[in-house]
């Protein structure tokens, strides 16, 4: 995607002026409501072939999920300590936190402009108890990327009555804890742009597209 190549150069150029705050990348989701014209289905869903059965225009890859509220759609993303978005994942609005923490790390790549290998792991990553299970952590310790996540009440219980078999305790770091909030700084910045805060495009590449627009706006302002 264009869109996104661009949003790869102004990355490449921020990190050789030194702009981007790899001490603390900090992951967290919002969720925007689809709009109607988004949704675009008839209230009879098309004629499909026996073999499809989920209507085109609700399949699993265009972003759209239903719940109380409606059509909805979830923004993932990796933000770094200066209020800007490294990588974002679209995702169905019903989709949780947790599985989508090791996708949107993935997308993390930031080229050199010395050339060389892209830089894809900071010095430290924050997220809420969303992001708390064992294969994020095994995720985390394999990839050498010290982490604060707080431990889930049922985790911390089932790892006591295990005893000594349940392993030592997660670490956590209450002051680093408290930069988390730069992703969600983020996140409000992103939804001043009201084609971010409602979805209004039926596709998920346009909505990624206008998403990485927001992005790149973000980071051209500083």
């Amino acid at each position: 995607m264009v869109l996104a190549a661009i949003l790869q150069a102004v990355l490449t150029d921020a990190d050789a002026e030194g702009r981007i705050d790899w001490s603390m990348v900090s992951v967290d989701s919002t969720t925007c409501r689809a709009h109607q014209h988004a949704a675009g289905a008839p209230r009879r869903p098309p004629r499909v072939p026996k073999r499809r059965s989920i209507p085109r225009q609700h399949r699993p890859d265009e972003g759209l999920g239903r719940s109380r509220g409606g059509l909805t759609s979830k923004i993932h993303l990796a933000g770094e300590g200066g209020r800007r978005p490294l990588a974002l994942l679209i995702t169905p609005g019903q989709w949780g936190d947790g599985p989508q923490l090791i996708p949107v790390l993935e997308r993390i790549r930031v080229k050199r402009a010395e050339g060389g290998r892209p830089r894809t792991r900071p010095d430290h990553l924050a997220g809420d108890k969303a992001y708390s299970s064992r294969r994020n952590r095994c995720y985390l310790r394999r990839r050498r990327i010290k982490h604060t996540i707080p431990e889930r009440r049922d985790q911390r219980a089932h790892r006591r009555r295990r005893g000594s078999r349940g392993g030592r305790p997660a670490s956590f770091d209450k002051e680093r804890y408290r930069r988390r909030n730069e992703v969600e700084r983020t996140i409000n910045r992103l939804k001043h742009s009201r084609a971010v805060a409602t979805r209004y495009d039926k596709r998920a590449y346009v909505f990624t597209g206008t998403v990485t627009v927001a992005s790149i706006r973000l980071w051209l302002r500083q």
